[in-house]
């Protein structure tokens, strides 16, 4: 009753009636929830004064009579809950026994054992649940089975949070950039997209796990604290005691969990992070994992998390942990996973090249050359570094920096300045077989400043060679010095067995053809015997089968509509064209993915040296890229653009084409 009061503060107070039974039993009665009310009073009769029951009163009424004295006041022992349901006959009117039997609503079905606290409850919940409500009851509401236990775990979560609120106001928007749910200025929105997110039926459960690690990298974003070396020592050596990617990210994930449940402070400094990465990468390719194995680890939810709280730390990282953050990313991800890590890789790394040496320029610039992941405003910075610091690099990182150029089409000018500048004579070049050589260990470092001597293998000659021709840059001393060396390169060391030795073969040849055509004033194309090796060699069905995409099937269909005598696959000086009309040398490039940047669209560096080759030999090419294609609509609307292209390849001409 208590609580029934007090669900109606403003209502007026229920007021039950006790009558005399001499007065009241004559009249004509209605039984109600509340009690009894006579239908209709005789004349005369008095109006009866009642008083207001309060919380903690018991009721007490008194009524007056005409010409009579008032009675004393009785003390009711009867439960006032039972008579405020209606189960009593407080007036003793009607025997027990033949009491009709109240009639129930339905709301009041299978209640017989609940009061009616219970009961109101009961329709709170319903109401609740009418009104889509639940979720965020569950969020207020938690089951305690063990109190004692819970509330000592509840009194530490509370700490954390706390302590983890300090840190991030200490951090302040730092990490606003990254991270999205760091937008989110209320509860309400949250809830809104958690809603938003369980009405969706495909990538549900993908989303909401991105959601719970980006919301555990935010709690982890205390790098910049107090440190605890002695932790970080231990945390270091059993990451790099590790023996498998498997074990390096257990141990990494075990450190990660305990951070979010409080250790503070936290042995995940970025040298450690890093390293775990590093590490991770380093193992893959110790025991030759197959890319689909990368794959499926890299998108494990403790990865994924180790990969963001790497993200995290990045701007507190050292050149050499750049370094190695994006080399590991490049080996675990290749050119189909972390998009916008290496946006972000770039937008650090571009701040700090002025600290990077000869290591770290060819592993960042390495890094994104294989992912196919274009960054000129970092690679104009890298070039420029690389020239300043030209005679610290060694073979390997000089045949790397210019690969990875050369792969993406970036200038690189000034590092190309400097190789001429400092390498003038013949004689600072040299071949050798053993790649593990360092041309200046025997030097001292005045010596292997005024005169430094280059070393190369066959595979780094074969790279600098084929980067030097898609630059178009073949007039250059540093490259006449180089190609000469290789020329001595002996054609029997040749082996149609190896993939290496395929891919040196097509790298020269390439070069040597475009010496042939373009600067055949240069005279330094292969003498015969080792080029007709070469040749022979790349040729081999070994490790070249060619495969034909669905795109390239599908415009192959319509070009036959066009009316005009196409050929497919048609070869010029080892290159395959994929659609030509050989009468009017009009060659039409069918462009997949591969042959563009990742995440810009510009054309890599064999596309662009291939496109040069072919119109220097007097063919007229059209490119068209499958991004091109997937605008058009219908079949109807494709033909009609190839035939706009051909038109104007054909000189304008609208009636060669049908």
């Amino acid at each position: 009753m208590e609580g029934l009061l007090n669900t109606f503060p403003n209502q007026t107070c229920f007021k039950p009636f006790i009558f005399y039974p001499k007065i009241v039993h004559k009249l004509p009665m209605l039984k109600l929830r509340t009690g009894f009310f006579t239908r209709k009073p005789e004349p005369g009769f008095v109006r009866r004064n009642c008083i207001n029951l309060g919380r903690d009163s018991h009721a007490i009424s008194s009524v007056s009579v005409d010409g009579g004295d008032e009675e004393k006041e009785k003390e009711s022992s009867m439960d006032w809950e039972l008579e405020f349901l209606g189960e009593l006959d407080p007036l003793d009117v009607k025997p027990p026994k033949k009491k009709k039997k109240q009639i129930k609503s339905r709301l009041l079905e299978d209640t017989d054992g609940m009061d009616w606290c219970v009961r109101a409850r009961k329709v709170a919940l319903r109401s609740i649940e009418a009104r889509g409500l639940s979720h965020k009851m569950e969020d207020l509401v938690a089951v305690k089975k063990k109190k004692k236990k819970k509330k000592k775990k509840l009194v530490n979560n509370v700490k954390i949070d706390r302590k983890l609120k300090e840190v991030e106001e200490d951090l302040g928007s730092d990490l606003e950039d990254d991270f999205e749910l760091q937008d989110m200025e209320n509860l309400d929105d949250i809830d809104d997209l958690k809603r938003k997110v369980s009405m969706m039926a495909g990538g549900m459960f993908e989303e909401k796990k991105e959601k719970a690690m980006e919301e555990l990298v935010q709690r982890l974003s205390q790098f910049s604290g107090p440190s605890d070396r002695r932790k970080e020592i231990n945390l270091n050596k059993a990451i790099i005691e590790a023996q498998t990617a498997e074990e390096v990210l257990e141990v990494t994930a075990d450190t990660i969990m305990a951070v979010g449940k409080g250790l503070s402070p936290s042995p995940l400094s970025p040298f450690n992070i890093a390293t775990a990465l590093h590490r991770i990468a380093k193992n893959m390719e110790k025991v030759s994992m197959t890319e689909t194995r990368r794959l499926a680890f890299a998108r494990q939810r403790e990865m994924s998390m180790l990969v963001g709280i790497a993200m995290t730390a990045l701007p507190e990282c050292s050149a050499q942990g750049i370094s190695n953050i994006s080399w590991a990313l490049s080996k675990i991800g290749g050119d189909l996973l972390y998009l916008s890590e290496m946006d972000r890789v770039a937008e650090v790394a571009f701040t700090k090249v002025s600290e990077f040496n000869s290591q770290n320029v060819a592993n960042v610039a390495g890094a994104f050359a294989s992912m196919q992941h274009s960054a000129s405003e970092l690679f104009s910075e890298l070039s420029k570094r690389a020239s300043d610091i030209i005679h610290t690099f060694q073979e390997q990182e000089l045949a790397q920096v210019l690969w990875a150029f050369a792969s993406l089409h970036e200038p690189v000018d000034p590092l190309l300045e400097s190789l001429d500048d400092v390498f003038k004579n013949s004689s600072q070049f040299k071949f050798c077989e053993d790649s593990s050589l360092d041309s200046n260990k025997d030097l001292d470092s005045d010596q292997s400043l005024r005169s430094p001597v280059l070393n190369f293998n066959r595979d780094q000659l074969g790279n600098i060679a084929w980067s030097y021709a898609v630059f178009g840059q073949m007039e250059r001393n540093f490259f006449s010095h180089l190609w000469r060396t290789l020329s001595q390169f002996e054609e029997q060391r040749i082996s149609e067995q190896y993939r290496e030795d395929i891919m040196f073969a097509s790298q020269v040849h390439l070069v040597n053809q475009c010496l042939k055509l373009e600067y055949s004033h240069l005279q330094l194309s292969l003498r015969s015997a080792l080029e007709d090796k070469i040749s022979h060699a790349r040729k081999t069905k070994r490790f070249n089968t060619k495969t034909t995409s669905s795109f390239q099937k599908e415009v192959a269909r319509l070009l036959v509509s066009t009316g005009l005598d196409w050929v497919l696959e048609y070869v010029v000086d080892g290159y395959t064209l994929d659609a030509v009309l050989v009468d009017k040398k009009v060659a039409l490039e069918i462009d997949g993915p591969t042959h563009f940047s990742r995440n810009t669209g510009a054309p890599l560096g064999h596309t662009m040296l291939k496109r040069r080759y072919i119109t220097a030999a007097g063919w007229k090419v059209y490119s068209l890229s499958n991004q091109e294609w997937d605008e058009l609509q219908g079949s109807s609307e494709q033909l009609d653009y190839l035939r706009e292209i051909l038109k104007d390849h054909l000189g304008g001409s609208s009636s060669n084409i049908a």
